[in-house]
């Protein structure tokens, strides 16, 4: 399998969860995720592209003004792909969520499941 393809699917993940409009998110999520991938983290557990939207749409609801970005290198071998990410400001910088996830890919490259870890989050109060 070529890196390229990891990274190829990182790339896509990424174009999702940073897309902007509801379309946008939509058509991010469709070329990035099989019809039927799934998101499971600590805070949600969706399967299709609606529901995967729909996460992404709350995240941006939550933390407006933020970006998520690669943190440190992308790994695969076989159809699983690994990295880090950090949720950044684009006003200041800082970066008060970070994460790793771990996807399965299919055939064609798109994402079947990912499987979030969140590593640092704001304290709630």
């Amino acid at each position: 399998m070529s890196e390229n393809r990891y990274e190829t699917a990182v790339a896509r993940y990424f174009e999702a969860w940073n897309a902007e409009s509801a379309d946008d998110i939509a058509k991010a999520v469709a070329a990035a995720w099989t019809e039927d991938g799934t998101y499971t983290d600590p805070l949600a557990d969706v399967a299709g592209h609606e529901g995967v939207a729909a996460v992404i749409a709350g995240a941006h609801a939550q933390f407006p003004g933020f970006a998520f970005r690669p943190l440190g290198a992308i790994d695969g071998h076989h159809d699983i792909v690994r990295f880090g990410w950090e949720l950044v400001s684009v006003a200041d910088g800082s970066a008060p969520v970070v994460g790793f996830d771990v996807i399965a890919l299919s055939e064609d490259g798109r994402i079947r499941s990912v499987a979030g870890f969140l590593d640092r989050v704001p304290a709630t109060a």
